[in-house]
């Protein structure tokens, strides 16, 4: 496993976004309602004209099963983020959540100044968080887990 002080500054920035990314995915899935797909009931006036594949189409059953498959997708996909976050150690698992998991757009320097208790540096927050990301990005698969090979 690489340490994660030797990532390079621009390998970090690409896991922290990709990280980020998933996150606001998180946030989107989790907070924002799901705008459930219904069927059409009235008449259409234009000529509707089929091809000749023997299929029946049955709208209502496939809007439904769109808007449960959605739904399920969704539950799922928060279920694996918690479930990565839940496996951090206790400060980047606080730091995370406040930043990323809540309800509240809150900003990096709101948590190391006012969520900590006592503060902590921003150096010492973007060193927590820094870690945080890399091993979030391992657990959702986001990174591949280099080995040395040499030392085998």
């Amino acid at each position: 496993m690489k340490f994660i002080d030797s990532i390079p500054a621009t390998e970090m920035k690409v896991i922290r976004t990709s990280v980020e990314a998933a996150m606001e995915k998180y946030r989107l899935y989790k907070y924002l309602m799901f705008d459930e797909r219904v069927t059409r009931v009235t008449a259409s006036y234009e000529p509707f004209f089929h091809s000749k594949t023997n299929q029946k189409s049955d709208q209502t059953a496939s809007v439904a099963i769109q808007n449960v498959d959605t739904q399920a997708e969704r539950e799922a996909y928060c279920k694996l983020i918690e479930r990565a976050v839940d496996q951090l150690p206790e400060k980047e698992k606080f730091l995370i959540t406040k930043r990323y998991l809540e309800d509240d757009y809150i900003l990096d320097y709101q948590v190391y100044s006012f969520s900590f208790d006592p503060p902590i540096s921003e150096f010492t927050y973007y060193k927590i968080k820094n870690r945080a990301m890399y091993k979030l990005a391992l657990m959702l698969g986001l990174v591949k887990e280099e080995t040395d090979e040499h030392h085998r």
